[in-house]
């Protein structure tokens, strides 16, 4: 029997208490709320902890989930050649708690961005989908499928709160 392979991440959109919202600009994806794959034995929580931290230096606590997203596409890695398979993300909204804005291996700028603004410098498709889901969160968690054959390309297939 073979199981089939999902990748789990959990993206984080960090609030700082005065209307800004974190934002990283990455090396291959240009600017996003952080986030990343969770580890081996990590749960969701604290894998989108340990990414805020390691991406922008930025000490956040988990406030509450805002979205499951579900990207059911294989898709080509920025190599070309690799195939990414369905990934399965989970977005937190997080509240700042203390650190120092600094880059790492993974990005090269960090910056709070008015909540308003920062759908002006997101420019991936599903990035944009998903943060436009924390804009118009009531309360229930947004639940949101799609497929992407490309990182400009995006298919939405499903989208409902639950």
């Amino acid at each position: 029997m073979s199981f089939p392979t999902h990748i789990v991440s959990a993206g984080g959109i960090v609030e700082d208490g005065q209307g800004n919202i974190l934002l990283v600009k990455t090396h291959d994806d240009g600017w996003v709320y952080p986030g990343g794959i969770t580890e081996v034995g990590e749960n969701l929580m604290h894998g989108v902890i340990r990414e805020i931290q390691e991406e922008s230096g930025i000490i956040a606590t988990v406030s509450h989930l805002v979205s499951v997203v579900s990207n059911t596409a294989i898709h080509k890695w920025y190599d070309g050649v690799t195939d990414v398979p369905t990934k399965v993300m989970f977005d937190f909204v997080c509240r700042a708690e203390g650190g120092e804005l600094t880059t790492s291996e993974e990005t090269s700028e960090c910056r709070w961005v008015p909540k308003e603004n920062v759908l002006d410098m997101i420019t991936l498709p599903a990035i944009r989908m998903r943060y436009e889901a924390y804009l118009n969160f009531n309360g229930s968690v947004n639940y949101l499928e799609y497929g992407t054959a490309a990182s400009t390309e995006l298919h939405v297939k499903l989208q409902r709160h639950i």
